[in-house]
């Protein structure tokens, strides 16, 4: 899908490829390997596409790949995973939770959220606002 969009935009299969790892995280010398070629190759391609894609940098490029790499959005009641391995968090519908570590970081502006959850130690914690659990 991805490598389809990056043809597309004027990219050859081999740039479309390196564009790809690059967007999924991996470093030039992880493409290099990946590819069999030189980590210059790789440099040599990434001018190339930055060229073609108008961008600056490699974190355009990534931002720029993002829309396009088939994510699926997650819903706003999802299963989450505390120290003990199991758990769940709810939030009021509209919000986004994105998961840190083995908590919910969420972004509850003008609602109501409550969670507990256990770590090294145990504890609970409430909180209702209108900026959410950590009154930010």
């Amino acid at each position: 899908m991805l490598r389809d969009v990056l043809i597309q935009k004027g990219l050859s299969n081999r740039e479309a490829e390196v564009a790809e790892l690059v967007s999924k995280g991996l470093s030039n010398k992880e493409v290099a390997n990946r590819l069999f070629v030189t980590e210059k190759t790789v440099k040599f391609h990434l001018t190339n596409i930055y060229k073609k894609m108008n961008v600056k940098s490699r974190a355009q490029l990534i931002v720029w790949c993002l829309p396009h790499m088939g994510f699926v959005e997650a819903s706003n009641n999802q299963q989450q995973i505390n120290a003990t391995g199991t758990g769940s968090a709810d939030s009021a519908a509209g919000i986004d939770a994105i998961p840190a570590g083995n908590t919910t970081v969420s972004s509850n502006i003008g609602g109501t959220n409550t969670g507990s959850g256990t770590g090294s130690g145990t504890g609970t914690g409430t909180g209702t606002g209108g900026m959410g659990v950590f009154g930010i």
